[in-house]
Parts: structure tokens; C-alpha cells; sequence
């Protein structure tokens, strides 16, 4: 997709993020923050693309030293609007590529955000940039859903997210194969006329996360479907994974 860079997914959702994310988010934040609780200990903690501070609020409430890093800054604007946002420290910088001077127990990447580097070169950086950044005995857990592409017909689909008397919203997607890469758009129709939202993403395939992981000196730790922990399958729609240094 044309012109869609780092920033853009900030610029065009910062402001309404939260909102369009509240229902579904109240349980996962809930259990990822106890999980990486968990996996934090005492330790230093980066939070790669800290967005709106939705898991990285809950995890400095409960003492933990947490940091960020975060390509928009609109993000960032709604982070600091919130109690206990303005006391994170966040560096401004693509993910793959800015760094910081600490390192950490901790470093997390969820909500599939992986996806939104969009090449596989960039994705691979990112890997690297975590490992450069990591404690000898420091973890790299990312969450992502496990690419699901069977509602795509010729690499195309479209997908209703409601119709009422007075409004409409659905979103239209186009798949490249070869380059695993999705393009959207999602379209809202109502009394103020039609508004688009682009977004732009790369899937990866566990597997393919796990060779980045390893051609960044990592290797996997954990995986599990959710973060409960539950046996990751080949039914699983999601997964979280912990990644350590290699063994020399």
C-alpha cells in the first residue's frame, strides 16, 4: 500500500484507539498483564510499540520499571493523557531500529503488532533489536493471532461489521500470497458521508517467527494458545511466545 509507513496506524487511530478496542480488551489486558507480571519478576521491563499505554500502565501500577518505544507520536500524546502515563519513559523511533540505552528482563510485543512492520526484512531487524536490548537471561514474548486466510476468495474479501437504519461499516482486504501481506480498508457509511481507514500488515507464520528469532541468537522458550498458558495446538487461533537467548 502506497505511502503507509510506521507512523501512519497512529495518525489515523490514536484518538479513538481505545475506543475501538474497550470490549474486547478488558479481559486480555487483564491476562496478559498477569502473565508478564510473571515473566518480569523484579526486572526492567521495554515495552516495543507501547501505543496507549494499554498493557504498560497496568504493569507500572504494579511496580514494575517499564519503558517504551513507539513510532506515532499521537500514541504516545494518549499515553501521557493518562494517570500514570506521563511517568513512562518512551523513546520515539521504529521499533526495529531505535534504541535505548538499558537493558531488560522483559521485552513484549503483543496484539499482533509484529504485522504492522511490514516486510519481512523489517520484522527480521525487530528481532534483532529486541536481542540487542535483552539480559543474558532476559525473554522476547510476542502475541500474535496465527494467520487465518480461508475467508479469502481470489485473495479477496469482504467482511460486514454492521448495518443499522442509519449507518453501515465493513471492511474490504486484499491478500498477496507471495508477499503475505494484507491491504484494508474499512469503510463507514452514515449521515456524515463515508470515512475510509487504511491499514496495512505482513503476516507471519510461527514457524517463520521462530527462524527470526533464531537468526537473532534466540530461540523459543514457551508457546502457549493464550495467555493462560493453555496448550498451544494446530487448532489454536492465537499464540504467545516466550524467546531467550540461544545457548552458545
Amino acid at each position: 500500500m502506497k505511502d503507509y509507513g510506521p507512523t501512519t496506524y497512529g495518525k489515523l487511530n490514536a484518538e479513538r484507539y481505545d475506543a475501538m478496542y474497550e470490549e474486547r480488551m478488558v479481559a486480555e489486558t487483564r491476562d496478559s498483564v498477569a502473565t508478564l507480571a510473571e515473566l518480569a519478576g523484579d526486572g526492567q521491563v521495554l515495552e516495543l510499540a507501547i501505543g496507549t499505554g494499554r498493557v504498560a500502565i497496568p504493569l507500572a501500577a504494579r511496580g514494575l520499571a517499564v519503558q517504551g518505544i513507539e513510532a506515532s507520536d499521537e500514541m504516545v500524546a494518549q499515553l501521557r493523557k493518562k494517570p500514570g502515563g506521563g511517568d513512562i519513559p518512551v523513546k520515539i523511533g521504529d521499533m526495529a531500529e531505535a534504541r535505548v540505552d538499558d537493558t531488560f528482563d522483559l521485552i513484549y510485543l503483543v496484539f499482533n503488532t509484529i504485522f504492522n512492520l511490514t516486510t519481512q526484512e523489517a520484522q527480521v531487524r525487530c528481532f534483532q533489536n529486541a536481542a540487542r536490548h535483552l539480559t543474558p537471561n532476559g525473554v522476547f514474548v510476542v502475541e500474535t493471532v496465527v494467520p487465518a486466510l480461508s475467508d479469502f476468495v481470489d485473495d479477496q474479501r469482504m467482511k460486514g461489521s454492521w448495518a443499522r437504519m442509519d449507518s453501515v461499516r465493513f471492511e474490504v482486504a486484499i491478500h498477496d500470497p507471495v508477499l503475505q501481506t494484507v491491504a484494508f480498508q474499512r469503510v463507514v457509511i452514515d449521515e456524515n458521508g463515508t470515512r475510509i481507514t487504511p491499514h496495512f500488515m505482513r503476516y507471519a507464520w510461527p514457524s517463520e517467527l521462530d527462524l527470526m528469532a533464531r537468526l537473532a541468537g534466540l530461540e523459543r522458550r514457551e508457546r502457549w494458545a493464550w495467555w493462560d498458558r493453555s496448550p498451544f495446538t494446530s487448532t489454536s487461533k492465537s499464540h504467545v511466545t516466550v524467546y531467550g537467548r540461544a545457548d552458545p
